[in-house]
């Protein structure tokens, strides 16, 4: 097998040696669309990305706060990834980075590649032995990329659904050009993986809270789908974790919103229920808590067996009659 691929590369006069073909066609083959895009109002950057390959998250987008976001795919050269990054950090604008990456890989001729940097300049490329159809689109303040399409509709239709989604976050527009990308036909081999991440525009120095969305399909039979299920799951937690933040600042009323806010999204989520249910019981609404506990511990006595853990960290404050109330539902 091996050297069937080897004399069909010579053959097709795409490398000139044998152990230059063998070190090309180890990289990995991510055809697919994927868009890389700035929130003009938040300043926020992002790149996602859908394939019929495994993990394609893994390979072919990268970003950076404060730096840029990076897709590379086709013939994929990861390290276009971080080292396009890097080149932006030196000043270099994002046609120069491009230019600087095409100029120094052999396998230019198969590589897509788009970078946008923190400002939301985009440039990209695509060789003209990517398999077509082919093609990419810059617009403001984004890019998208797409090969080995079933149409040539699909990065025109990436670009429209991003601009007719604008006042929307920027994950749910580059979420939108995904799915009008599969809409127009997709990936002719069908689909497999996504990715999506979203960074801030400036750096804080703390990277922990400068990636602001970090998620993957690694293998579905519908990843964009499935995406887009995990971007929702990921607001409605975006809404706990302030609601517990409040709560550490003794701010009751808000933490009541953001958990009321989270509920709502996800309505059967027992964890969201129980966390509500305990900040109700710790702002001296038992009362309204009781149904709600209720109503957790009979689908779920685990959490009935948890509720007592809390009383010696003061994470439930509650008195022992009201213990024994809320133990007894």
């Amino acid at each position: 097998m091996k050297k069937f691929f080897t004399a069909a590369f010579l053959f097709l006069g795409i490398l000139t040696n044998v152990s230059s073909a063998q070190e090309f066609f180890s990289q990995p083959f991510a055809h697919t669309f994927s868009i890389v895009a700035r929130d003009a109002a938040t300043g926020e950057i992002g790149a996602a990305v859908q394939s019929h390959w495994f993990s394609v998250g893994t390979i072919v987008i990268w970003g950076e706060a404060g730096v840029g976001v990076v897709a590379t795919q086709s013939f994929v050269n990861a390290s276009f990834g971080p080292r396009g990054l890097e080149l932006l950090k030196k000043g270099l604008s994002p046609q120069e980075a491009v230019d600087s990456l095409i100029a120094s890989d052999e396998g230019r001729d198969f590589r897509q590649l788009a970078i946008l940097d923190a400002k939301g300049k985009a440039a990209a490329y695509t060789g003209k032995k990517c398999i077509q159809p082919a093609g990419h689109i810059i617009g403001d303040g984004y890019s998208v990329q797409a090969n080995l399409m079933s149409t040539d509709k699909v990065w025109p239709a990436m670009s429209k659904a991003f601009e007719d989604s604008k006042g929307e976050p920027l994950a749910e527009r580059m979420v939108a050009a995904l799915e009008a990308a599969q809409k127009a036909g997709g990936d002719i081999r069908g689909k497999q993986s996504a990715a999506l991440l979203v960074f801030k525009g400036t750096s804080t120095g703390k990277p922990w809270e400068d990636k602001l969305i970090d998620l993957r399909v690694d293998d579905s039979p519908e990843p964009i789908k499935e995406l887009k299920r995990l971007l929702k799951v990921h607001r409605a937690y975006d809404h706990m974790n302030a609601g517990d933040l409040a709560v550490e600042k003794n701010s009751m009323d808000k933490a009541m919103s953001e958990y009321y806010a989270a509920m709502k999204m996800f309505p059967g989520n027992l964890e969201m229920k129980y966390w509500t249910a305990v900040t109700l019981a710790n702002s001296g609404q038992l009362n309204k808590a009781l149904p709600m506990f209720k109503e957790i511990f009979s689908k779920d006595k685990n959490w009935k067996d948890l509720t007592p853990r809390l009383i010696p960290n003061g994470l439930l404050t509650v008195d022992k009659a009201e213990l024994k109330k809320i133990l007894e539902q």
